[in-house]
């Protein structure tokens, strides 16, 4: 069985064909082009992938934005990636082919082949220029009645905070994503890289910054840890790169604030997968129909 698993960024297309145990065959990476352009780029990485490893059985796409109940389109991505919003791919590409959100993505991705291999339960938190999210519960992606759940980057952390692209006040990713980190930091720091480094090498004003925000990471965890009950809380995106300058005061906050009854303790994993887990994500989801 060949499958093909392809994931629209906002700068980058990744594409890539498995087999049906998951075993990679070829990837391949396009722009992803204003203006639409990236729907004639998909075309051309679906072709390009079946010349390499023959004609795919199934077609999975990954992209931002909410799917709609059936998986043919994104139904609502307003103001970004002009084209993509309710575009037809089964349409565009003449075959039955799976859509569906990038984070929900990236989640079955880590259950398929990565971090929540064989979970019945677990939460997915993409850090990085925002705070991405999806949930698997009872060995099911959630996806709520329009499509919304999992955005754990729009949770309100400050009932009177500024309102997030989501109108939530006070949200997640106000307090942990990229996109401020000019802000948070007082100017000094432009990405949340320079903020790490300077953390690591043991700048105190840098310490006090990530180490706040790392205690909002870590209530926002033990709250959805309250709500939503996982095996694990799984931890990925560009952010996530920090490694133990992230994991380790993370798991200081959980051991200090989640509630662990009879003992029971969340796990706090990093995502295996990387950039490519959407790819993965809409592979597998493709195979499911």
């Amino acid at each position: 069985m060949i499958a093909i698993g392809i994931d629209i960024g906002g700068t980058q297309i990744k594409a890539a064909a498995f087999t049906g145990t998951g075993d990679v065959l070829f990837q391949r990476t396009l722009p992803t082009d204003g203006a639409g352009g990236f729907a004639l780029n998909v075309l051309g990485l679906v072709a390009e992938l079946e010349s390499l490893a023959g004609i795919a059985e199934t077609v999975g796409i990954s992209a931002p934005g909410l799917a709609d109940d059936e998986g043919r389109t994104i139904a609502y991505m307003p103001g970004r990636m002009d084209g993509l919003e309710g575009l037809d791919w089964s349409a565009w590409l003449g075959r039955d082919v799976q859509v569906l959100n990038d984070a929900h993505a990236a989640l079955l991705g880590e259950v398929w082949q990565g971090a929540a291999r064989g979970l019945q339960h677990a939460i997915l938190l993409t850090l990085g220029t925002g705070v991405g999210g999806a949930i698997w519960s009872e060995g099911r992606l959630l996806r709520g009645r329009c499509g919304r759940a999992g955005h754990v980057g729009h949770m309100s952390l400050n009932p009177y905070g500024r309102p997030t692209i989501a109108r939530t006040p006070g949200g997640l990713e106000d307090w942990i994503g990229n996109h401020n980190i000019l802000e948070r930091s007082d100017g000094r720091f432009n990405t949340t890289h320079e903020l790490v480094a300077s953390y690591n090498a043991g700048d105190t004003f840098a310490a006090e910054v990530w180490l706040k925000s790392l205690r909002a990471l870590g209530c926002a965890v033990a709250s959805l840890v309250n709500v939503v009950d996982p095996e694990a809380v799984i931890i990925g995106g560009g952010i996530a790169k920090a490694g133990p300058a992230l994991f380790g005061p993370l798991q200081d906050v959980l051991d200090e604030v989640e509630w662990r009854p009879g003992g029971a303790q969340v796990k706090l994993l990093s995502a295996l997968l990387g950039e490519w887990a959407g790819t993965y994500g809409a592979a597998w989801r493709g195979m499911l129909g």
